[in-house]
């Protein structure tokens, strides 16, 4: 009899949050939660392991009779689209509880039980083959996200979740309208792997993908719908930032991945031009305004905006390179951002600013903390040698070969990144120490640079030898060009991109 690990990964946090409430101080709350989310980062690390790369099946699969009058059932598994996410939600709860070690001091036991919370709903969105069970993980999470911007955020932190719980809970109604048709047109079916099987007519699938773009768009965030993602950030404590960053922007855009492209594959072609617009209008418009932030905060959560761009775009290139290089990219901006979002912590933990201003000269004062600030941010711009550069490269490869102009764009963004991130650290680290102050802080100690060496770990393993995770996708991704291929229906050549995504297809 197989074990149910999924169900284990998820219901591991949960206990935990539970025991935690229980626990009679903050110190072996802290120490209960970095145990739990120690185990939970090995589970997830030997299912890495056991994942068979080979084949593009569903593994792990768990599933079970849940609300049979309406056909929902419990049903759980993973492929070469989740097996990455999985881990790096477990990879970045833990760098989480290690970074709040001391940044939060009231109500630990209900901050780390809120963190738990939230990494195991988050586990269960990329767990879910049910579209109904994957709806209870999605909207879950609005509650523990919420709890720990408006408990533990900064001074304007009720105005930043009151705009991020209206942005989510407006896209997650559209969502649900497209759920609920969608249930109706398969035969009264929640199965994701059944509906992605099925046939629905051009104008049926247009209307569903709208509805769930306004869902995904939200979540990713694409323009223009990202204008909450700057103040959660800002006012979000440091951990909250991490996840918010590392692996809630994720989600939107493994919407598309695990609903859109499969199972509508018709209106994805057909809203190609206008996801790619959109895509590369992140890309430039986050650039630049990432470019006028002088707050450390508000200049990462811009580059998100952009950077995810680059996500969105690669998912409708309908090429294997450019599908390839969006999921390892949502890969590689969670590691990069959260590890961005970690240094600013650990500095305004010190400092307790986040002025670009207020710095100058850190280099001298707190060396060890500028050099890994330094990679972080090279890494950010995709320099070679990197792993943002692969996920890039490979992006980039995409657009150019079914959207040469949307390519051609990109690359304008790609630019802008070097220009904000030199700035910003030019500004902060270099030149002579503006403030003495700076000369008695504390440079990374031994609890910190732990989190950080976790991050840089995959910076440069990705970075130097990217094949055994494009080995992950390679099969999944391949089935889902396929999938694609012979439901593309003749009316939709009028389409910018039908006659090169075909003749990708094709092996032409």
């Amino acid at each position: 009899m197989n074990l149910p690990l999924l169900s284990l990964l998820i219901a591991l946090p949960l206990v935990g949050s539970l025991l935690l409430v229980t626990l009679p101080g903050p110190v072996l709350t802290r120490w209960l939660a970095l145990g739990i989310a120690t185990c939970e980062l090995l589970l997830a690390a030997w299912l890495l392991w056991a994942f068979d790369s080979s084949s593009h099946q569903i593994q792990f699969l768990e599933t079970h009779a849940w609300i049979p009058a309406l056909n929902i059932r419990y049903k759980l598994g993973i492929d070469g689209f989740s097996i990455l996410f999985i881990f790096l939600t477990a990879l970045v709860g833990w760098v989480c509880v290690v970074a709040s070690w001391r940044a939060i001091q009231h109500r630990v036991r209900q901050f780390m039980a809120s963190l738990l919370v939230m990494q195991a709903l988050m586990l269960g969105v990329f767990c879910a083959l049910d579209l109904f069970l994957f709806y209870i993980f999605w909207e879950a999470m609005l509650i523990p996200m919420y709890l720990i911007i408006g408990v533990w955020g900064g001074d304007n932190r009720f105005y930043a979740t009151l705009k991020f719980f209206l942005y989510t809970l407006a896209g997650s109604v559209f969502f649900l309208v497209g759920i609920i048709v969608l249930y109706l047109a398969g035969g009264n079916s929640f199965d994701i792997q059944y509906l992605a099987q099925q046939s629905f007519s051009l104008e049926l699938q247009r209307w569903i993908f709208i509805a769930f773009f306004i869902g995904f768009a939200v979540k990713v965030p694409m323009f223009p719908f990202h204008t909450w993602l700057p103040d959660a950030h800002v006012e979000a404590p440091t951990a909250g930032s991490i996840i918010l960053a590392g692996v809630l922007l994720k989600m939107g855009a493994y919407g598309f991945i695990r609903f859109s492209l499969p199972i509508l594959p018709d209106a994805s072609l057909f809203f190609a031009p206008v996801m790619a617009t959109l895509s590369v209008i992140a890309i430039i418009y986050g650039g630049f305004l990432a470019l006028a932030q002088d707050d450390l905060k508000k200049l990462v959560a811009y580059s998100s905006i952009s950077h995810m761009g680059f996500v969105t775009l690669g998912l409708f290139t309908f090429n294997s390179q450019g599908i390839k290089g969006a999921i390892l990219q949502m890969f590689n901006h969670g590691i990069v951002t959260s590890a961005l979002f970690l240094m600013v912590g650990l500095i305004y933990e010190r400092t307790h600013s986040r002025s670009i201003g207020d710095y100058g000269g850190l280099m001298k004062a707190l060396p060890v903390y500028t050099v890994f600030f330094a990679i972080f941010v090279l890494a950010s711009m995709a320099l070679p040698g990197t792993n943002s550069f692969i996920g890039e490269l490979f992006v980039l490869a995409g657009a150019f070969g079914s959207m040469p102009v949307y390519g051609g764009l990109a690359i304008i963004g790609a630019a802008l990144s070097a220009v904000y991130l030199l700035s910003m650290y030019k500004r902060v680290a270099l030149g002579p120490l503006k403030n003495p102050k700076l000369e008695t802080l504390n440079d990374i100690n031994l609890r910190e640079f732990t989190a950080i060496a976790a991050l840089l770990f995959f910076v440069f393993w990705i970075g130097l030898h990217p094949l055994p995770f494009l080995a992950l996708m390679d099969a999944s991704v391949d089935d889902l060009l396929r999938q694609i291929a012979p439901q593309t229906h003749t009316d939709l050549s009028s389409s910018v991109l039908a006659t090169p995504y075909l003749n990708d297809l094709r092996g032409g």
